[in-house]
């Protein structure tokens, strides 16, 4: 079905909705799951369906009348275009991204299309939309820009974590493409007066990751008692952040925040990849008792680092706690936890995900990797 088939399917609105893009993703499904739930009104969901988009994560509200999808591209200028004229939103909330480091490493192109040129094409039609709109529905319309804390680049042990002042200095093709799309965010606040918002997340983790990210990586791999790749020593640290909790924290962000700042997300949950995967080993130990491939941390395999790869990041959340109230409300224990039941729960749709391409790109990352001697699948 090409994009225009698929507006033209889309029933109507009530009046107000968001217009979310790449709503089938990891993050986005969870928003849209999240701010149905909180019965916050009509959603439109913008997304091309890529490998990483997956309808199935949305099944649930596929019937909800305040839920609309259109299959479609960000760069497709006309599409966005026709989208904002016909819903008229009162909110673009832009997830829509390549997102995978390793991926951006071996095929970078992708990368710049959807996270430059993608995020170019809807700041663009936005500030027309906004534009065309009377006095009051300027004032209430917003653009969030949902980014990643791989923009700053990577920290030492001993340095203060990321702040919303920290230079930007992005270390992958992934980081670098979204951190041009965060300064073009910033241009059209300051030069067109786009009401746009954005937000720094550190590493989400949750129920429908696409398996290729560490966590869901590694409990499917350990399921089929296949090796748990882990790069390097496995001493990279990242602070995990439990997906539901951002996705509240974007609502208030949405909802409460200053048009032109920067708010930092994290879950203030700093960990080693190899803490990681152990931790999830002994849950899996727990939640598998009649697994044949317990104690599931033997399948633990050190691979060669990849290029690049950043030592350590951490968040500094305190203005986004201190302005808008925010606090995340899981640990890393907890929300761990839960994630681990998720997947047990749904190897269905893991199955369904994990299509033959998807396997194509397993082998073509790891497969040419040299084992050594001393642990992870991707942090991000």
């Amino acid at each position: 079905m090409d994009a225009n088939q698929s507006l033209n399917g889309v029933a109507e609105c009530n009046p107000k909705p968001i217009l979310v893009t790449g709503g089938a993703g990891f993050i986005g499904s969870n928003f849209i799951l999240e701010w149905l739930a909180e019965g916050r009104g009509p959603v439109v969901n913008l997304d091309k369906l890529t490998y990483a988009g997956n309808p199935e994560n949305l099944a649930a509200v596929e019937e909800h009348p305040d839920y609309s999808f259109v299959r479609g591209d960000i760069c497709d200028r006309e599409l966005v275009k026709q989208l904002l004229d016909r819903f008229k939103p009162r909110a673009v909330v832009h997830f829509a991204a390549e997102s995978h480091v390793d991926r951006s490493i071996l095929g970078p192109e992708a990368f710049l299309k959807t996270n430059i040129d993608g995020t170019f094409t809807l700041l663009r039609a936005a500030k027309a939309y906004m534009e065309s709109l009377d006095v009051a529905g300027r004032a209430d319309f917003r653009f969030l820009h949902v980014s990643t804390d791989e923009v700053y680049g990577t920290l030492a042990p001993e340095d203060p974590a990321f702040h919303e002042g920290t230079p930007y200095a992005p270390n992958s093709p992934y980081a670098a493409s979204k951190a041009a799309s965060d300064h073009l965010v910033r241009a059209w606040v300051h030069t067109y007066k786009l009401p746009a918002i954005v937000t720094n997340c550190s590493n989400n983790y949750g129920p429908y990751q696409f398996p290729e990210k560490l966590i869901p990586l590694m409990i499917a791999n350990a399921r089929q008692g296949k090796p748990l790749p882990v790069y390097g020593d496995g001493q990279q640290v990242r602070d995990w952040l439990y997906v539901v909790d951002h996705c509240r924290a974007l609502i208030t962000v949405l909802e409460n925040g200053r048009i032109g700042e920067t708010y930092n997300v994290g879950g203030g949950n700093q960990r080693s990849n190899l803490e990681v995967v152990t931790t999830l080993c002994a849950l899996l130990d727990e939640l598998l008792p009649q697994s044949q491939f317990r104690p599931h941390a033997q399948l633990i395999t050190y691979v060669e680092d990849r290029p690049g790869h950043d030592r350590r990041y951490a968040i500094d959340a305190r203005k986004l706690e201190g302005e808008l109230g925010w606090r995340a409300q899981e640990s890393f224990e907890t929300g761990l936890h839960k994630t681990v039941e998720w997947y047990l729960s749904h190897a269905g749709w893991v199955e369904s995900v994990t299509s033959g391409a998807y396997q194509h790109w397993v082998e073509q990352n790891y497969g040419s990797r040299e084992t050594t001697a001393g642990a992870t699948g991707s942090s991000r």
